[in-house]
């Protein structure tokens, strides 16, 4: 079996005040230093003869797995209850916003794959980054995501506190965000083909529950069914007739971007699940090609049937678009359906999300960017130290449910835009650097290239650019671009002082050989 994820560093404590980073045998190109393509090659393929150990990740996830942790990842409370805001700020033009977007998304997930198929490691983009940018890079990206995957689960097991309020009021909600922290954790701690089935599983849920709301849409649309003579007219014509199809005019399209790219954020993970797939070469990019076209098809058509159904005006005004769905149709219990729905979705995405961070800082540490416990794998192949550490972080989560007020989540949830957009941004001039460096006859070797190159590149590129200018540009996102900022500046300060005195002389030896 090719191994999933090896590494010629070997971290290790330096007189108990930190760590330093063993280069011997490795290219000059891994410390970011200048390396041939040849070289790169070199290295790659003796990576890819060693056999994996019990220093390394086992490859335990399917196609499905990987697929639906992508759509689980993807499709959640941005869906369920985030539409009706980006519905609010450009009405039906809403619909162009996801099918522009999603264009970038899937470019983004292009750039992705044809890294991940030609190396599929833990570390993923991070590692991707740090060999064709430099560690710095590397180093701010692998962080920056662990980040956005915190600030994530933060919100959702508040969410998950919030929705098991439904049904027992009278728990403090702090009782459930602590126990479903357990939970997902212990779920985290076992063999990754566990997890990869609760996901498959939740996930499922999910998109079943998507799809009923589509087929009772069209059936009330086309039938009239659960309609009455009071409701208002439910008709594809909702869509022009209630002050046009743009109703707030290209500054609302513009302004529902930042709703709509926090929706698609997650997607990522199947980079990550790299280094876990049982045939990297044959999953990564079946499940690439699939779930863009599928997220676009739940969101874009989901939305066509509630903005056909309903004056877009209308949508939101009573708790989550599906609720409004299931009432028409006559079912009293629309409430706990959805509810349900969404406890999976929440669960979901934080399962997800542990996962994504965990195999992040655990590949850090494989790179010397991170601590050397967050390295070390537990019988099952899980690196047990990282699960913990996010179930710790996690645990604010309980007492942000007494000190921070409901607005400050807004906030988080900016941030975690940011974080987000900034790691697809990265993504993407990772794999121009990786091309720039390569020859014709390795990119003629390539197994899922990016098409279109390399226009196509840079014009996601410059979208993920013009995506910040809005978070600057409105007033409710510019805090998140400033925090973000901020971000970015400590973990340049942070490798500065603590990764890169421990790297540079090491990388001067090898530079020397």
């Amino acid at each position: 079996m090719r191994m999933a994820y090896t590494l010629s560093v070997a971290v290790r404590l330096a007189g108990g005040d930190g760590f330093k980073i063993a280069t011997a045998g490795k290219p000059d190109c891994y410390t970011g230093l200048h390396c041939s393509s040849f070289q790169q090659k070199n290295y790659q393929e003796k990576r890819e003869m060693k056999p994996q150990n019990a220093t390394d990740l086992k490859r335990g996830l399917s196609a499905r797995h990987i697929r639906f942790m992508a759509l689980g990842s993807a499709i959640g409370t941005g869906l369920f209850y985030g539409s009706a805001s980006a519905i609010k700020l450009a009405g039906p033009a809403v619909l162009l916003v996801y099918l522009i977007a999603g264009a970038a998304v899937y470019m983004v997930m292009r750039a992705l794959g044809e890294m991940a198929v030609r190396n599929p490691v833990a570390g993923s983009f991070s590692e991707y980054a740090t060999q064709y940018l430099g560690p710095l890079a590397g180093f701010v990206l692998g962080w920056t995501y662990a980040f956005e995957m915190i600030i994530v689960c933060l919100a959702d097991v508040t969410a998950f506190g919030i929705y098991m309020g439904f049904w027992f009021p009278e728990v403090p909600r702090w009782i459930w965000v602590l126990g479903i922290v357990f939970v997902i954790g212990a779920l985290n701690l076992c063999s990754v083909k566990v997890f990869g089935e609760t996901e498959f599983w939740l996930s499922l849920l999910k998109v079943g529950a998507i799809i009923a709301m589509i087929l009772a849409g069209f059936g009330i649309l086309l039938f009239g069914i659960g309609s009455s003579a009071g409701d208002s007219v439910s008709h594809v014509s909702n869509l022009w007739t209630q002050g046009g199809f743009m109703p707030n005019g290209v500054s609302g399209l513009v302004a529902a971007l930042a709703v709509v790219m926090f929706a698609f954020g997650g997607i990522e993970i199947i980079g990550v699940a790299a280094g876990e797939a049982r045939d990297p070469e044959r999953v990564i990019p079946r499940a690439i090609n699939a779930v863009p076209l599928r997220i676009l098809l739940f969101y874009v058509l989901t939305l066509f049937v509630l903005m056909s159904l309903y004056p877009w005006q209308e949508i939101g005004n009573q708790g989550s678009p599906f609720v409004q769905i299931f009432e028409k149709l006559g079912i009293p219990s629309a409430a706990i359906v959805l509810n349900i729905v969404v406890i999976s979705a929440a669960v979901s995405a934080i399962n997800s999300d542990i996962f994504g961070a965990g195999r992040m800082m655990y590949g850090l540490a494989r790179q010397g960017q991170a601590p050397k416990g967050f390295a070390q794998l537990s019988g099952a192949g899980v690196p047990w130290m990282t699960v913990l550490v996010m179930g710790g972080a996690l645990l604010i989560g309980v007492v942000l449910n007494y000190l921070i007020p409901e607005n400050v989540f807004l906030l988080i949830a900016s941030i975690a835009t940011f974080a987000t957009v900034w790691v697809w941004l990265m993504i993407l001039v990772t794999q121009i650097a990786m091309r720039r460096s390569m020859s014709k006859d390795e990119v003629a070797q390539l197994k899922f290239p990016v098409p279109f190159w390399p226009a196509a590149p840079i014009a996601a590129t410059a979208f993920m650019v013009f995506v910040f200018a809005v978070l600057g540009y409105f007033p409710d996102t510019q805090a998140a671009l400033v925090v973000g900022a901020v971000w970015i500046v400590l973990l340049v300060v942070a490798y500065r002082v603590w990764v890169k005195p421990k790297m540079g002389p090491v990388g001067s030896e090898s530079h020397g050989r």
